[in-house]
């Protein structure tokens, strides 16, 4: 190599492990040049090094102000992070559960600022000290801010106590533990549910303590036995011993409603109608027709229920609602069954008339409840009319629900769906503790004979549970047919099927777009016993039914007064045993004796006649019965004298002609009317 070549060579050798390029040449050649030294080199590249860091930090962060009703927080992030990764800092520094939010670049939710994965804060033109806007959802979609309990979990591990997450298992193991079920589970969960058989003395070979396959007991879901003898639904509780026959007895079974709403609570999206994913979006449904039912008979204790309830629509013509109170027992002709038995029927306030009832608010319901418990009653269904007369002469009335036309229209199956999820089942295998409900509807209509005559009905749990997430809806000139709503910006709603057979008998699954309120529907047969049972007494003169705003129905003092004077001291217990008078004497204007009804009310129920009078000493009923005196009326006795007038004797005059002044409440009636119009005492 030339030696010119070399020196050349020598000066483009670089040294490329340092900040600064220098020269590799051996310093013993380089003669008069001073060079730091190695440590100085070091520290100035070190101080480069951390200048430079520093000043992308600096560029690489940025400070966003995030403005909510709670206040101003700020959240640091980067230029390059997504949208996503902002919502997820905003719900961690806010100490939000839910991506129930949305955040904006305008104060009036203008400009909104998208969670996506792949749009950038760069993109949105967002720097370093910017404001940015939440504000909450109040859609379903998901929840807004966190919770009570979220927030006492949140300051519990403030304060240092750990919160250990209890298993699936213990939770549905505590929830069996605390469920307190209706007495009649209770009873039938001891039974042993066996469907007993004699030996047949043509195929059994064996003696008569033993026992073979032709004599051997069946189970209580035997399909078998059950077509034999016409049963057509499994019982409520026999489908419980079904679900816990197996080994593990039942130890893995969980009943819960099916849901169509979305669930809450998922933070990788916005929520619906922004977004939705496969994690919270429910199932589609595909309905099949239910092979228990809760109850399986309703029985009227004796006809005078149904003649009492029809009376209305004897003298009117309007239909009527009213709701079923009685009790719950084992029905003995289907293995495990329950039988709801009807012992009164009280009628709400309403507005009826020739082909539609329309139920009102009922401020006294609560009271209704309350003393139907006092006697040992609940509500157990609801009972309606539907009946057009076809021949006043003889009785006879119109045969309109069969086969061919419906047996509940979509607005009465979801009127029984929504009194159903009213009125729950306790059940010890759901996780809510809760399942189903025994709740009946029946319905008194015009059978293939024209004569009247009562049908009862439930519907599905999934009915039940489609109508409590308000998905259906009914059509508008098709009874028999409901409709699916269709999803919108307010609610999702998924899709829900049903199987049907086509032109072929092929079975083919549709979209319930309309729907046929068959498919929801449980049958359940009326009855009444061969021996009528009086849980009421049943006297010549009745009460007036509550709610019937017709002349001659009305309950007021004057009916309460005249009802009471037809029975003697004696004959006391007999006088109250109806639900009606122990209704209105717990709620009269006059008097109400709602805190007071408690002993009388027992006395009823245990048909103690000597408590009922002991009852009637009282202080409150002597006043009631002051005021009954007053009243007046044919053959009573006023201030010891026989009063055949029918008013008192003591009548305070009147000041003038058009005006008068009432003894019993001191009221200035402005009009000639015989009553008072404060307290419908008479004059």
């Amino acid at each position: 190599m030339i030696a010119g070549e070399s020196d050349r060579w020598q000066e483009m050798k670089w040294s490329l492990a340092g900040v600064r390029c220098v020269p590799a040449w051996p310093r013993e050649l380089v003669a008069g040049r001073r060079w730091p030294p190695a440590t100085s080199i070091r520290k100035q590249q070190n101080r480069s090094s951390s200048s430079s860091s520093n000043a992308s930090h600096q560029l690489s962060t940025m400070i966003i102000r995030i403005q909510s009703p709670e206040g101003t927080k700020r959240v640091e992030t980067k230029p390059t992070d997504s949208t996503k990764t902002l919502y997820e800092k905003v719900r961690t520094t806010f100490n939000l559960s839910s991506s129930g939010f949305a955040l904006y670049l305008g104060r009036e939710k203008k400009n909104e600022l998208l969670s996506s994965p792949r749009k950038t804060l760069k993109g949105y033109k967002l720097n370093h000290g910017d404001m940015i806007y939440l504000h909450f959802a109040n859609d379903g979609g998901g929840c807004s801010t966190v919770s009570t309990a979220d927030r006492k979990t949140s300051s519990s591990q403030d304060s240092g106590k750990v919160i250990v997450p209890v298993p699936t298992q213990q939770v549905a193991s505590s929830i069996k533990s605390l469920v307190e079920e209706d007495e009649v589970d209770q009873i039938l969960a001891k039974e042993d549910g066996k469907i007993a058989r004699k030996i047949n003395p043509q195929l059994c070979r064996h003696g008569a303590n033993s026992k073979c396959v032709h004599c051997i007991p069946l189970d209580p879901w035997d399909e078998n036995y059950l077509k034999e003898q016409n049963i057509k639904h499994l019982s409520f509780n026999s489908y419980l011993r079904k679900l816990t026959s197996g080994v593990d007895k039942g130890k893995f079974v969980v009943l819960d409603d099916i849901s169509c709403k979305i669930k809450s609570g998922c933070k990788d999206h916005s929520p619906w109608p922004k977004g939705i994913c496969s994690k919270c979006q429910p199932s589609a449904i595909t309905l099949n027709r239910q092979s228990y039912r809760h109850v399986d008979n309703v029985m009227f204790e004796n006809p005078n229920l149904v003649e009492r309830f029809l009376n209305y629509w004897r003298v009117t013509g309007h239909q009527r609602v009213g709701f079923l109170y009685g009790h719950y027992e084992p029905h003995l002709d289907v293995p495990l069954g329950i039988k709801a038995t009807v012992a009164a029927v009280y009628e709400p306030p309403q507005e009826g008339s020739r082909d539609h009832v329309k139920l009102l608010p009922d401020p006294k319901k609560e009271i209704v409840d309350e003393v139907a418990k006092g006697l040992g009653l609940t509500c157990v269904g609801w009972i309606f009319t539907d009946l057009v007369p076809l021949d006043s002469n003889n009785g006879t009335v119109r045969y309109l629900r069969h086969a061919d036309t419906y047996f509940l229209s979509a607005h009465e199956v979801i009127t029984a769906a929504h009194l159903q999820t009213l009125h729950p089942n306790p059940c010890r295998l759901s996780c809510e503790g809760k399942y189903g409900s025994k709740f009946v509807t029946v319905i008194v209509t015009g059978d293939k004979n024209n004569q009247v005559h009562m049908e009862g009905y439930q519907v599905s749990n999934q009915c039940q549970s489609v109508v409590r997430d308000k998905c259906l809806i009914p059509t508008k000139d098709a009874p028999e047919l409901a409709y699916i709503r269709e999803s919108s910006s307010e609610q999702y709603v998924p899709d829900v099927y049903f199987k049907e057979k086509d032109q072929y008998n092929n079975e083919v699954v549709r979209l319930g777009r309309p729907l046929p309120v068959e498919y929801l529907l449980l049958d359940c047969p009326v009855s009444t016993p061969n021996d009528p049972i009086y849980t009421f007494a049943v006297n010549e003169t009745s009460f007036p039914v509550s709610n019937r705003m017709v002349e001659g129905h009305l309950q007021d003092f004057t009916a309460l007064a005249t009802y009471l004077k037809k029975f003697t001291n004696d004959q006391f217990l007999e006088a109250v045993s109806d639900l009606h008078v122990l209704v209105y004497i717990a709620t009269m204007d006059m008097l109400p004796l709602r805190e007071y009804i408690g002993p009388l009310l027992e006395a009823v129920k245990k048909r103690d006649r000597a408590a009922a009078l002991e009852w009637k000493q009282s202080g409150h009923w002597a006043t009631v019965e002051q005021l009954v005196m007053a009243s007046g009326g044919e053959g009573t006795v006023v201030g010891g004298e026989t009063d055949t007038t029918g008013r008192g004797s003591s009548v305070q005059p009147s000041t003038s002609s058009s005006s008068w002044t009432c003894q019993h409440c001191t009221f200035i009636n402005q009009t000639a009317s015989e009553n008072c119009d404060m307290c419908h005492l008479p004059q």
